[in-house]
């Protein structure tokens, strides 16, 4: 019985799991958004909002926590400088996940998350194709 455990395990052994997250998370933080599955985009969004949390107490401390997720210290750097501040004054709530249609090989169902507040780090709405789901 799965009694009070969470989190998907997407047909994967952990190792493999905890890096496709890692890497999902990068992925938003250079790019400001990611069209991925749904269950993806609801998984890492708390990994993501966590990082930011992390980022807003600007320590040594919280820098070697992100980088442990992130892997990289010019994400790590753009983390500290240019997305935290915008959520200051903010309790949570960093990411949204937008249903973005069915995938045409299998019919996964689709999604975009991104950083919201319309922020620098937000690639344009026009970058990312959107399918219409009301077909």
């Amino acid at each position: 019985m799965r009694h009070k455990v969470s989190g998907r395990k997407f047909g994967r052994e952990s190792a493999h799991r905890n890096l496709m997250k890692k890497n999902l998370v990068s992925s938003l933080v250079e790019h400001g958004r990611i069209n991925t599955t749904v269950a993806r985009a609801k998984e890492i969004r708390g990994v993501a909002e966590r990082l930011i949390t992390y980022a807003k107490k600007d320590t040594i401390h919280y820098r070697r926590l992100v980088f442990k997720v992130l892997k990289n210290r010019d994400l790590v750097k753009k983390m500290f400088d240019e997305i935290a501040p915008q959520y200051i004054g903010r309790e949570g709530g960093y990411t949204r996940v937008l249903k973005n249609g069915y995938r045409t090989g299998d019919c996964a169902p689709m999604a975009i998350i991104e950083f919201v507040e319309g922020n620098d780090t937000t690639a344009k709405k026009d970058d990312i194709k959107t399918k219409d789901i009301a077909k």
